[in-house]
């Protein structure tokens, strides 16, 4: 069977739900009294296990998951040793760069950017030749330049309406975030078929939706 590592939470019952349209489900997955972690449909060829967003690359890049399902976000910023197979086209969403609207950047100094993501905004601002003094947070993002901890955020928008609530903007786009299929390059070379076959699947309803 392959085994597919869904992250938890609303992004991955979208993928679970676009996988069981393609004809991969598991029932048991749905069931909200259970207590298993691993779910089994021998009959589909498919195996699959919740866990948390970002520990989906780690299963698959170590081989405990045959496939996975994470954000554009988090690939980028830990950088798996992984195949990226297929952009799945749900989660979309922007990473930006967000502050007051009237931000003014005194490059005399080193940009303060709050973030949890510090390896996009120090590749993001190193393109661009600027300094900048990153602070890592994991918490609410947009209150650091509310509270003068940080100049300017790098962070995950997807509506826009926390920002616009607390008179933030965004000021710039650094990259679109979507949801993408990844596999583990052993398991690609002895399981080539199966997954292309899903792939192929995917790829069809998705065309269909279009």
């Amino acid at each position: 069977m392959i085994r597919i590592a869904l992250p938890k939470g609303r992004l991955g019952d979208k993928v679970y739900d676009i996988l069981e349209q393609a004809g991969y489900s598991c029932p048991q997955i749905k069931d909200p009294d259970t207590r298993k972690l691993v779910f089994e449909n021998p009959a589909a060829g498919v195996a699959y296990f919740c866990v948390k967003p970002t520990d989906v690359p780690v299963y698959v890049e170590r081989g405990a998951a045959d496939l996975g399902i994470a954000g554009k976000d988090i690939l980028l910023e830990y950088s798996p040793d992984v195949y990226e197979l297929l952009d799945l086209g749900i989660g979309k969403c922007r990473m930006c760069i967000a502050g007051y609207k009237d931000f003014y950047d005194d490059r005399s100094r080193a940009l303060r950017v709050a973030t949890k993501f510090p390896h996009i905004a120090r590749s993001y601002y190193e393109e661009k030749g600027r300094d900048i003094d990153i602070i890592k947070l994991h918490g609410s993002i947009e209150l650091a330049p509310i509270l003068s901890l940080s100049d300017v955020i790098c962070d995950i928008v997807e509506t826009g309406t926390t920002l616009r609530e607390n008179n933030l903007t965004v000021l710039a786009e650094v990259v679109p975030i979507s949801a993408r299929l990844v596999c583990n390059k052993v398991s690609w070379q002895f399981h080539q078929d199966e997954i292309s076959k899903m792939m192929a699947a995917l790829s069809k309803r998705e065309a269909m939706k279009k």
